[in-house]
């Protein structure tokens, strides 16, 4: 399946969250794959994380030779995904949905197709679903398998 966000990140964020959480309630671990495109400022997104990351990193290497060290690390903590919810890109947000069920499975997948476009994240998305005989299955599975 896959869900067309448009710039809607908030939006985007929710779905990951609730498709984390039906991993965990369903024991959906490797039936239910999923991974996000982001189609805008990709490389400049990267490598502001990876900024970030390395700038956490460093704090926290601070943060344990004193107390104080570890409450400044703290409080950066908590403003760093304010700064970077304000400076999250604004482009095509798309989730690609990969369900891997077996042949004895199939109520459960039937129940879980039926189950995305009610739910609240993605119900005001028009959902694409392709199956294994479709003429876009492969050219969705290599995308699928192209992205991290």
């Amino acid at each position: 399946m896959s869900f067309d966000f448009g710039t809607d990140e908030e939006k985007a964020q929710q779905a990951r969250h609730k498709l984390e959480m039906w991993k965990q309630a369903f024991r959906l671990d490797k039936k239910l794959l999923y991974k996000f495109e982001r189609e805008s400022d990709e490389a400049g997104a990267a490598e502001a994380t990876a900024g970030k990351l390395d700038e956490f990193a460093e704090t926290a290497k601070k943060g344990k030779s004193s107390k104080t060290g570890k409450a400044k690390s703290h409080s950066k903590k908590k403003t760093e995904p304010n700064a970077g919810g304000e400076a999250a890109p604004n482009g095509n947000v798309k989730l690609y949905l990969r369900l891997a069920f077996s042949g004895h499975e199939k109520m459960v997948e039937e129940r879980l197709l039926k189950k995305f476009p009610a739910e609240e994240p993605f119900s005001g998305l028009s959902p694409r679903a392709v199956k294994d005989g479709d003429t876009d299955f492969g050219e969705l599975e290599a995308k699928f398998d192209s992205l991290q």
